[in-house]
């Protein structure tokens, strides 16, 4: 009897065709976990989302809750000759500034040669700041070091000089700056060996085989008529909180103020009620139902995500204590929406801002005995922390949506196992039953033969 070598050969039954569609009967279960699986899955990219977006609210209402914050303040000057920057512990004011002279680095030049490879001698070239407390630093000429080299190996020192070479038409020069202006940062360079008096200079006389091409100086000014001398044109101790640039030299006094920054303050508001709009959009996508499509959102009737959304809405809602003068966020210009969104009112919110204290108390207020009396940007960061934290309201769904993919890819793996095994059980019994029907359609062609030979020979 003849090898069956491919299933249904041997019985004419098309075994293949009747196993995958009990197959596919078989495989409904997985199907609708797959199904099941994906849907927890953009369950989870979702509340990702969420989680996100109450983070970005948290780093808007803890930059409100931030007492400094509104100190923040902005400096102007009159004069590009005088530029300011400020910090939070500036004060509001306004000053009077005149630069007399700039101060300067010291700069030499040595005479000049034929050009940056011409060699100048061997020898030490020792060169000292007048800074209290600095070394000397030596630095060792080969009889074969080019000007270039020479100024590599200055450059390489670490002395506070930086050396260059500035081809003036008569030759090379070898130049060197202090790398600090005023006079505290002058230096002398001193020489040993032969062929290197050129570069030797002496910043308390200046003398020297090097010329003085530019002379240390400090800078002198007058703030509000009261002189002032500096090693450096930057000036970051004279007022508390403000840095003044000294740019040039001024014949008319320039005026520089310092007042409350409040393009800034609005700036960080208007960013604080599009963070809430954008999560309120985002809650709000997740959880609705459309009659019409009749689809409903991700998170439809999740009330771990629903809770957020009343929480935020309930406080957003809700008065304080922080501020004698503003009681709710509307009164200041930040005004909820039919659609759940935050907008900003900026006539009344220019309007508050003109009355900082009592605004930054309606934010940054703390009261460790009474929470009505904390400001809004407190309340909040409190809340919204509370939230995206380890046992958080949002975290722990969060984790239980991915305990709950978890159970799902295991029940796909179990499935998927019996799938195979009813798959080689009814593979196993159509090949049977193949081999059966074969060699009994081979008997009965047998016997047909021999009834048809028995026929002829009667």
């Amino acid at each position: 009897m003849a090898t069956i070598s491919s299933l249904g050969v041997g019985s004419g039954i098309d075994a293949s065709s009747i196993i995958t569609q009990l197959m596919a009967i078989e495989k409904q279960p997985l199907t609708n976990l797959q199904s099941a699986g994906s849907k927890i899955q953009t369950q989870i990219s979702e509340v990702g989302k969420i989680k996100s977006a109450v983070s970005t609210l948290n780093d808007a209402a803890a930059k409100l809750a931030s007492s400094d914050f509104w100190k923040t303040t902005t400096g102007s000057s009159s004069s590009s000759a005088v530029s300011i920057t400020t910090s939070s512990s500036a004060s509001a004011a306004g000053y009077s500034v005149q630069v007399s002279s700039l101060a300067r680095a010291q700069t030499i030049a040595a005479p000049a040669v034929a050009s940056s490879t011409a060699t100048l001698g061997a020898g030490t070239l020792t060169l000292q700041s007048a800074a209290s407390g600095s070394t000397p630093v030596a630095v060792t000429i080969e009889a074969t070091d080019t000007l270039a080299a020479i100024r590599d190996k200055i450059n390489s020192a670490g002395a506070g000089v930086t050396a260059s070479i500035l081809n003036d038409g008569s030759g090379a020069r070898l130049m060197m700056r202090s790398n600090s202006t005023g006079l505290a940062n002058a230096f002398s360079t001193t020489v040993s060996g032969t062929g290197l008096d050129g570069l030797a200079f002496d910043a308390g006389s200046g003398t020297g085989g090097a010329t003085l091409s530019q002379a240390a100086a400090d800078a002198a000014a007058t703030i509000n008529n009261l002189p002032i001398t500096s090693a450096s044109n930057t000036l970051t101790d004279v007022l508390d909180g403000v840095t003044l640039t000294l740019n040039a030299e001024t014949i008319d006094a320039v005026t520089v103020s310092v007042a409350a920054d409040t393009e800034t303050l609005k700036k960080k508001i208007e960013d604080f009620a599009t963070a809430y709009s954008a999560l309120a959009a985002l809650i709000k996508t997740d959880t609705k139902y459309d009659a019409t499509t009749k689809k409903a959102g991700v998170l439809q009737g999740d009330s771990s995500i629903v809770g957020v959304q009343n929480q935020l809405r309930s406080l957003l809602g809700s008065s304080s204590g922080a501020s004698a003068t503003y009681a709710r966020l509307s009164d200041i210009g930040l005004e909820m929406q039919q659609d759940g969104s935050l907008s900003v009112n900026s006539t009344r919110l220019d309007k508050a801002l003109a009355n900082l204290p009592e605004i930054a108390k309606l934010f940054s207020n703390s009261s460790l005995t009474d929470a009505s009396l904390d400001g809004f940007g407190k309340r909040l960061r409190t809340l919204t922390s509370g939230m995206i934290g380890i046992d958080g309201g949002i975290s722990s769904r969060s984790q239980a949506l991915s305990d709950k993919l978890k159970r799902n890819q295991d029940d796909q793996e179990r499935m998927q196992t019996r799938l195979d095994q009813t798959q080689k059980r009814l593979e196993k019994q159509y090949s049977a039953l193949d081999k059966q029907m074969a060699s009994l359609n081979s008997l009965s062609s047998y016997v047909t033969q021999q009834v048809a030979a028995w026929n002829k020979s009667g």
